[in-house]
C-alpha cells in the first residue's frame, strides 16, 4: 500500500507557498512548490491533518529479490519521499539503502552469476521507464542504459548474466517490440522481435543454452499466447494460444533441460491452471492443477530448475504451493498466514523462497520460507522487515467479511451473485456507506493491508464495500467476458444492484453513500453519478475516464489497441455511437451529486483531458465540483507529498458531503 505524509497547510496557506486567485469563479489554489493545482477545494482544517497522521506514515517493504550470495535480500520501501531499493542483510536487519532518486524505482532483476541489477525508472509518472544499471556492491552510481525517451520494461537476463532482453517503444514510439543488449554495451541494443500488430510483446526466459527466449504476446485479459523466438534466426513460433478464439496463456519459464515450458492456461476450463508443454511442435499441454478450481496468479521456478512453487488465488486470498518439476507433484505450504503473497523467488542456490506477504492488519512485508532436501518439504517462514505502522494498533483495524449478493440479472441467466468485500465498522450504526470500485476493468479486489481504508473507517465511521462487479477477475474466464463490448454497462447496474442490498443491512445508511473509484473504477463513479444520483451523496473520481472516444482517441500509442480489444474500437461507426452513449461526459446533465475530480497531469493512460473536460461540463451545468491535478505525477499519485494532501482533502470531502447529511 502507498504510504503518505502530513503536510500542514490550514492556516498559514502563504508560508507555504499557496497562492490564491479567481478565474470564472473558480477558487484556486497551488501546493507541493506548485506541482498540486486544487480548485474549489477549501483549505483543509488542522483537525483534518493531525487526525491523518498515524494513518498517512505506515510504510511497506516489498520483496525485490535475493543478492548474489543468497545471504540477504534486496526490498523497496519509503523514508523519504517515495519507495527506493534497500538491502537486508538478516531477517530484523537494518535496512541499507542504495538508491536515492525524487523518482520510486519501478521492476528489479538481480543479474545471474554477478552481483550487479537492473531496475526500472521514470519520471513525473509519465511511466516512460527507463532501464538503469547498478552494482550494490559499489559505489558508483547507477548507469541509464536506454535512450531516455522510449518506454522500457519487462527485463530478463540470459542464463550467464551477460545480456538482457527488454521490451521497448524505441522503434517508433508505438510497437511494443522486444530488443536485446549487452549490458556493458548499450549500444549494442537491437530489435530482436518486431511487434507486428498493435499488441504487447515480451520475453519471459532464457533457454539453457541461450539460443531461444520463450516470449508472451499479450492481447487481452482474455487473449495471450506463448512463442518461442530463436535468436539467431528471429524467427518466432505459437507455442499456445488460438488467436481465432482467444485464451489466457501466461509462461513461467523453461523446465531443466529445455525441452518444455511451464506456463498458465484457462484451456482446459474456466480458470487458469498451471500446465507444461513440449516445444516441439503440435504438442498439446499437460494440465498439472486440475484439482483446484481457483486461478494460478503467479509462480517462480529455481535457477536450477529443480524447484518450483505457485500461488492460487483462492477467493481472494492467497494460498502458497511447492511443486517438484520433475515429476509435477505438488503440496500446499502450511503454516502461512492468510492474507495476501506475491514477488516468489528462489535463492540462488535454492535453499529458501522469498515473497511479499501482507493481511488486512500487517502492511506487505518481506518473509522467506526455509526450504528442505524434498521439493515439497519445507522449513520455517521467517519474517524479514516489521514495517512501521505510525504506532496504529493494526490488529484493531477491520477485517473485511465477504459477501455475495444478487444483481439485476441474476434470475435472467446473468451472475447468481456479485461478491464484494464489505469493511464494518464498529458500533451499531446506520453508517455512511463509501463505495470503492477497482480500476482495471479486470482488476480484483483483495483484503489486503489498506491505511486509506482503515483512516475511512476510524476517522468517518464508514463502511466500506469492495464489490467485484462482472469483468473482474479471479472468477473465471466466463465472468471477465460480461462487461466486454456492448455489455459495458451491465457492470454499472451491479453497482444498483448493490445500492439495493445496502437497503437491506439494518447497520448501514442507504442514505449515506458515497462512490469512489479510480481509472476504469473512476469511469464507473462517473456512470453510477449518471445513473444513481438520487441514490448517492458523493463521488470521487480518480484519473477516471470520462468519454470512452476521446479516451481511447487520445491515450498513449502503444496502449490504444490494447484498449481497444477491451472497450471496443472507436473507429467502427456502431461501437462509436455505442461508446458515445454511454460514456457519462455525455450525460452529465443527469449527475446530481458532488464530485471530487483527481488526476495526475503526466497520465499517459487516462490523458488528463478527461478530467478536464468533465469538470468543465460539471461546472457548466451548475454542479459543485472539486478538482485536484498534480503537475508532477502520471496515474495516480506516488508522491507522498502529494498523496498525503491527496487523502487529506477526500477525507474533507466525505465529511462534508457523506458524513454530515445523515437523514437529508
Amino acid at each position: 500500500m502507498l504510504t503518505r505524509k502530513t503536510i500542514l497547510m490550514a492556516a498559514c496557506v502563504a508560508a507555504l507557498g499557496f497562492s490564491l486567485s479567481s478565474t470564472a469563479d473558480v477558487s484556486r489554489s497551488e501546493a507541493n512548490n506548485g506541482n498540486l493545482i486544487m480548485e474549489d477545494i477549501p483549505p483543509i482544517p488542522e483537525q483534518v491533518i493531525a487526525d491523518l497522521n498515524r494513518y498517512q506514515n505506515t510504510r511497506s517493504a516489498a520483496f525485490r529479490g535475493w543478492d548474489e550470495a543468497g545471504d540477504g535480500v534486496f526490498i523497496s520501501t519509503r523514508f523519504g519521499d517515495v519507495s527506493q531499493i534497500h538491502h537486508v542483510d538478516r531477517p530484523g536487519g537494518a535496512r541499507t539503502q542504495l538508491t536515492f532518486f525524487a523518482e520510486p524505482i519501478g521492476g528489479l532483476s538481480r543479474q545471474p552469476k554477478g552481483s550487479q541489477m537492473v531496475f526500472t525508472m521514470d519520471a513525473g509518472g509519465s511511466e516512460f521507464s527507463q532501464i538503469f544499471l547498478l552494482d550494490p556492491t559499489g559505489v558508483e552510481d547507477a548507469v541509464m542504459l536506454t535512450d531516455g525517451e522510449s518506454r522500457n520494461g519487462a527485463v530478463v537476463w540470459d542464463r550467464n548474466g551477460e545480456r538482457i532482453a527488454y521490451q521497448s517503444t524505441r522503434r517508433n514510439g508505438a510497437s511494443n517490440d522486444i530488443w536485446m543488449m549487452n549490458v556493458n554495451n548499450p549500444a549494442s541494443a537491437s530489435v530482436v522481435l518486431e511487434s507486428p500488430d498493435g499488441t504487447w510483446w515480451g520475453g519471459v526466459d532464457f533457454s539453457p543454452d541461450n539460443s531461444h527466449l520463450l516470449v508472451v504476446n499479450y492481447v487481452s485479459a482474455s487473449d495471450s499466447r506463448v512463442h518461442l523466438l530463436d535468436l539467431d534466426s528471429r524467427e518466432h513460433r505459437m507455442l499456445a494460444g488460438d488467436p481465432e478464439n482467444g485464451g489466457a496463456n501466461l509462461p513461467l519459464g523453461f523446465d531443466k533441460e529445455g525441452a518444455g515450458f511451464f506456463f498458465l492456461t484457462d484451456r482446459a476450463g474456466e480458470f487458469q491452471q498451471l500446465a507444461w508443454q513440449s516445444i516441439k511442435e503440435g504438442s498439446q499441454p499437460v494440465i498439472l492443477t486440475r484439482d483446484i478450481p481457483w486461478d494460478i496468479s503467479g509462480g517462480a521456478i529455481s535457477e536450477d530448475r529443480t524447484r518450483a512453487a505457485f500461488v492460487v488465488n483462492q477467493d481472494g486470498f492467497s494460498r502458497l504451493y511447492l511443486m517438484n518439476p520433475a515429476d509435477y507433484e505438488y503440496r500446499a505450504v502450511k503454516g502461512v498466514p492468510t492474507g495476501l503473497i506475491g514477488s516468489l523467488e528462489f535463492s540462488p542456490d535454492g535453499s529458501s523462497l522469498g515473497m511479499t506477504m501482507n493481511t488486512p492488519q500487517t502492511p506487505s512485508d518481506t518473509f522467506t520460507l526455509a526450504l528442505a532436501e524434498n521439493p515439497l518439504a519445507h522449513g520455517d517462514l521467517t519474517r524479514w522487515t516489521y514495517s512501521e505502522v505510525g504506532r496504529l494498533d493494526t490488529e484493531s483495524f477491520v477485517v473485511p467479511e465477504l459477501v455475495r449478493y444478487p444483481t439485476f440479472d441474476s434470475d435472467k441467466g446473468g451472475p447468481a451473485t456479485i461478491p464484494a468485500w464489505v469493511y464494518r465498522p464498529r458500533g451499531e450504526g446506520p453508517h455512511p456507506v463509501i463505495i470503492d470500485i477497482h480500476g482495471g476493468p479486470e482488476g480484483q479486489s483483495r483484503p489486503g493491508f489498506s491505511s486509506t481504508l482503515q483512516m475511512w473507517i476510524g476517522k468517518l465511521g464508514a463502511a466500506v464495500i469492495e464489490p467485484n462487479v462482472r469483468g473482474s477477475d479471479g472468477y473465471g474466464k466466463t465472468y471477465l467476458s460480461l462487461d466486454n463490448g456492448f455489455k459495458r454497462e451491465d457492470s454499472v447496474k451491479d453497482i444498483g444492484a448493490l445500492l439495493d442490498w445496502i437497503a437491506t443491512q439494518p447497520d448501514l445508511d442507504e442514505n449515506r453513500v458515497a462512490v469512489f473509484g479510480g481509472s476504469y473504477g473512476g469511469y464507473m463513479v462517473l456512470a453510477s453519478a449518471v445513473h444513481y444520483s438520487d441514490r448517492l451523496k458523493a463521488a470521487v473520481d480518480v484519473v477516471g475516464i470520462s468519454n470512452f472516444v476521446t479516451f481511447l482517441e487520445n491515450t498513449q500509442d502503444y496502449r490504444r489497441d490494447l484498449r481497444r480489444v477491451e472497450y471496443g474500437d472507436e473507429r467502427d461507426p456502431e461501437m462509436r455511437k455505442h461508446l458515445e452513449a454511454i460514456s457519462p461526459l455525455n450525460h452529465v446533465e443527469k449527475i446530481n451529486v458532488p464530485m471530487f475530480v483527481i488526476q495526475g497531469q503526466n497520465d499517459p493512460r487516462v490523458p488528463v483531458t478527461e478530467a478536464e473536460q468533465v469538470v468543465e461540463a460539471l461546472r457548466a451545468s451548475g454542479q459543485p465540483v472539486w478538482y485536484m491535478n498534480a503537475l508532477n505525477e502520471g496515474h495516480g499519485y506516488r508522491k507522498k507529498e502529494n498523496r498525503d494532501l491527496y487523502q487529506q482533502a477526500v477525507v474533507l470531502f466525505f465529511q462534508e458531503h457523506l458524513v454530515s447529511t445523515g437523514g437529508e
